[in-house]
This record gives C-alpha cells, sequence and structure tokens, in this order.
C-alpha cells in the first residue's frame, strides 16, 4: 500500500514519551485493516464474539488505541476513507486477488497442520467492511475519540488536517501523507508498535517515527511536486512504475531532468496516461473541512453495554479500560490544548 520511499527518506526515530499531548490524524482505515491482521487467534482465525461477529477491530481499539491516550496523553483523531478514487481501480483489483491468493494458501496451510504458514496467510486475508468501519465509529464515539469521514482517500484528508493545523501530525504507515502535503507525519504511532513481515511469518518492534516534509525535500533537492513524479517513477497505488527504476534512481532522474515532462522518449512512453490525474489528485485531493469532525462523547455506559452486552468482551479487561479513561480529558481536539507540548527530540 502507498509509494515505497524508505531508502530515500530521512526519518528521525523518536519516543512516544516525546510526542506526549500531541493530537495527530490517524488513517482509520489502515489502523483497523492492522488490528484485523494481527489480532486473530494461533491458527490466524479473527477474534469473533458468540454470534460469529468479528471484534478484532474493536479489541484493537479499546486495548490498543486507549493506551496512547491514557498512557501518553495522545491524542488521535480517525479520518476514514470515502469511496476510492478511479485512480485507484486497477490498485483495488490487485489488492483482491493478492487477498484471494492468500486465503486459499491459508487453507492449504491449516489442512496441512503448518500452524505458523496459516497464520501469516491469515494475516494477508484481512477484509475491512463497512459494517465493521460503522462499528468502530460507534465505539470511537462512546470513548469520546474524535473522527472524520473524508469525501475519498484518508491520507488526503489527514495531510489537510495537518496543513490547516487542526492535528499537529498525520500519523500513518504509508509515505503518500507526504506526497498529499502534510508538513509532518508520523510513522508506527502505537504502543510497543510492531511491524508483521509476511515473508518471515514474524513481527518485529519499531519506535515511532517523525518525517518532516521540508525537511525531506531539501535533503533530495525536489520540490514537492518533483517528488510527485519520484513516486510516479516507483509506483503508487495509482499505477505501477517503471521497472528497474527504484527510489534512489527515480530521485536523481528527477533532479536531472526537473520534471517527467522532461525525461527522456524511452521513459515518456512508459509513463502512465493519466500522469496529469495522478499529478493533479496528489496536490488537490477531495477533503472534508475540520468542522465536520465528529468529536464523539465519553460514556462509560455506553462503552460496557456496547463491548459487553453486545460483543461478548470480559467485563473486567473494559472496565478497566473505562476507570482508565474516566482519568483522562478525551475529546474534540483543540490547538490550545498542544501548544505548549515539548518539542520532539529527534
Amino acid at each position: 500500500m502507498g509509494v515505497q520511499l524508505t531508502p530515500i527518506t530521512v526519518r528521525h526515530p523518536t519516543t512516544l514519551e516525546s510526542l506526549r499531548g500531541r493530537t495527530f490524524a490517524v488513517d482509520g482505515n489502515l489502523e483497523l485493516y492492522q488490528f484485523l491482521s494481527i489480532m486473530r487467534t494461533r491458527d490466524g482465525t479473527p477474534l469473533q464474539d458468540s454470534h460469529g461477529r468479528i471484534t478484532s477491530h474493536l479489541n484493537g481499539l479499546i486495548f490498543r488505541t486507549t493506551r496512547l491516550i491514557s498512557e501518553f496523553e495522545i491524542r488521535p483523531v480517525f479520518v476514514f476513507d470515502g469511496p476510492p478514487p478511479e485512480l485507484k481501480r486497477e490498485e483495488i483489483r490487485k489488492r483482491r486477488e493478492a487477498r484471494e491468493k492468500a486465503q486459499r494458501e491459508y487453507r492449504e496451510a491449516a489442512a496441512a497442520g503448518d500452524s505458523t504458514t496459516a497464520f501469516a496467510k491469515a494475516v494477508m486475508t484481512s477484509r475491512l467492511t463497512r459494517t465493521m468501519v460503522e462499528e468502530a465509529k460507534v465505539l470511537l464515539g462512546l470513548l469520546g475519540i474524535p473522527w472524520i469521514q473524508a469525501p475519498s482517500e484518508g491520507e488526503a484528508e489527514a495531510a489537510f488536517l495537518a496543513r490547516q493545523g487542526t492535528v499537529w501530525a498525520a500519523g500513518s504507515k504509508d509515505y503518500d501523507s507526504l506526497l498529499f502535503g502534510a508538513p509532518r507525519m508520523v510513522r508506527f504511532l502505537a504502543v510497543r508498535s510492531t511491524e508483521f513481515l509476511p515473508s518471515q511469518g514474524r513481527s518485529r518492534a519499531v519506535p515511532p517515527e517523525i518525517l518532516d516534509l521540508e525537511e525531506n525535500l531539501a535533503h533530495l533537492g525536489v520540490t514537492r511536486e518533483q517528488l510527485i513524479d519520484v513516486a510516479v517513477l516507483v509506483g503508487t497505488d495509482f499505477n505501477e512504475g517503471i521497472k528497474g527504476i527504484g527510489p534512489k534512481g527515480a530521485a536523481k532522474r528527477l533532479r536531472e531532468w526537473g520534471s517527467l515532462d522532461r525525461s527522456p522518449p524511452d521513459i515518456r512512453l512508459k509513463l502512465p496516461e493519466n500522469l496529469e490525474a495522478i499529478r493533479s489528485f496528489f496536490l488537490s485531493p477531495p477533503t472534508a473541512p475540520p468542522e465536520e469532525l465528529v468529536p464523539g462523547r465519553f460514556n462509560s455506559e455506553g462503552i460496557r453495554k456496547f463491548l459487553c452486552d453486545e460483543r461478548d468482551f470480559a467485563p473486567a479487561r473494559v472496565e478497566s479500560v473505562v476507570r482508565r479513561l474516566s482519568k483522562q480529558r478525551v475529546g474534540q481536539p483543540r490547538l490550545d490544548d498542544f501548544s505548549d507540548a515539548p518539542e520532539t527530540v529527534k
């Protein structure tokens, strides 16, 4: 998912303590997808209630996301994807095929009793449904965690909120946030964050990372428009990229050419026909104004009813979360709430 720019970006490892009191616009769909992927039983089955309804996404929100609030006073704003742009049709098709392939391989591994492979493949079969997203919105509202519905890509909305100063940074694993113009982004924003490596069947611990857009543009010697052209050469959710050109080579070429419009004929022949549409979407995507944020209101009784009575969550565990959150002021973020937060240690 997203463009792969790891080899050429400047990333500053940090700590959750240094991010205390900050507010972040997080990619809600990606967060829920990650919960669905990793919160499973040993054989790869997602967590479910007594009616067979998947609860992994709710489990992640109540037991993981709330730790950021209660332990570090971090205030997330969840941003949910709207309808995908037409540009993304091919990427969506590829993801569906990859999920179906993983599902077949999961069944084969499970039948063979290969639990390690089965779990690794199960992680890749996760599918976030509209029902799950709506359930998540209900729980977020009860927790008092703000959320907003994006008209299109959630990454674009998160970047917009960061540019507007509504949030301190966009929180996402994907570098698309930089392409959409987020002045600052934070990757791996989680307590004991881990990254699952499907090819190795294991997870690795990763610290939060801060990326500054202007710093990265200066480091690469490119403009944001040129960075988008770099991404097009590498490949985005909207195009495949050009075989044999990686991030370092793409950045070098853009510094030489100045623009894909001045690239050699053999390169221009391989560029996507909808290049201008891709550029335009990254530069001016559809976004919703901050006024459309749904603030939510902490409701301890509502949390108990929704999770324990309706979804079979263990009352004792839910109660522990309710007690922790009742001591916190969780609500719609305000700029003056975070203006005195300590400077991030880079």
